[in-house]
């Protein structure tokens, strides 16, 4: 990206593993470095949130009927259909929000020496890209990676959705015939955590595609990127430990915000289905 390059460790002071990461930064940079790209993250998580759980919960209860009206077998693979699409048509939307935030927290501004903002992030993509290849070249360039993040956001969901919906309504009955917001907070929580770390991790080698691609700054490179080439830089520099480099942090991070994200959805539906 014009004049922001990326953050990258030198050679020979690569990290050893995730603590070392957040001792590094926290040493170098400071602690409230931890949360990098935070503002970008809350502008990609809102519009995606609203987005995919109210497309899903849709989805799903026409998928439902359909089978229960036509083929009783399609019934259970409803949750892995409905997350599939509902995913897709959110990250087709937010996918220059996914960029600026990737690129945000992979990279900082040499003139302030501090992290450029979203806008300033799309613009910069837009207006760098866009001088030789027009303006439609510069917008093309926001969905850059958008093939990675459905190859690896749509398995997540897939996934996701399909040990979730079990696993919920085992929590439920497990709490009771008759719950109550405190059992609907809990299970939808506990089985959010569950098959959200499942999901997270068997898709890591996904999330390490995506994030290859969206911090890539060479014009050339970036238009020429595909998955398949991408897939064999990582294998060829980090072999199957490459592929899932950060495997733990992500699992860290999306089993609890699946708890927590699908939990309060719940909350909310069961409060104002209750009004």
């Amino acid at each position: 990206m014009a004049g922001v390059p990326p953050e990258c460790p030198p050679t020979g002071q690569r990290y050893r593993g995730t603590f070392d990461v957040m001792r590094r930064v926290v040493n170098e940079e400071g602690f409230l470095r931890l949360w990098r790209g935070l503002n970008a993250s809350l502008a990609i998580s809102i519009p995606t949130v609203g987005i995919y759980l109210p497309c899903y919960d849709l989805l799903r209860e026409e998928l439902v009927l359909y089978s229960e009206e036509n083929s009783l077998e399609l019934k259970p693979y409803a949750p892995l259909l409905a997350g599939s699409i509902a995913r897709s048509v959110a990250v087709v939307v937010c996918s220059p929000l996914e960029l600026a935030k990737t690129r945000m927290q992979a990279q900082v501004d040499p003139r302030t020496g501090k992290l450029p903002g979203v806008l300033a992030v799309l613009r910069s993509v837009n207006n760098m890209y866009g001088v030789d290849g027009g303006q439609l070249q510069g917008i093309r360039i926001m969905w850059t990676g958008v093939g990675a993040q459905l190859a690896r956001d749509v398995p997540f969901s897939a996934i996701c959705w399909s040990v979730l919906e079990p696993a919920r309504n085992f929590a439920l009955e497990a709490a009771g015939s008759v719950p109550d917001i405190g059992r609907v907070l809990g299970a939808n929580f506990v089985a959010g955590m569950f098959a959200g770390g499942l999901a997270a991790a068997a898709t890591c080698p996904l999330d390490v595609i995506k994030t290859w691609r969206q911090i890539e700054t060479d014009p050339v490179k970036v238009m020429s990127m595909t998955l398949r080439r991408t897939l064999g830089e990582i294998w060829q520099k980090g072999g199957f430990r490459g592929l899932f480099t950060g495997v733990g942090p992500r699992i860290a991070r999306a089993a609890p915000s699946t708890g927590i994200v699908v939990s309060f959805y719940e909350v909310v539906k069961y409060v104002l289905h209750r009004t």
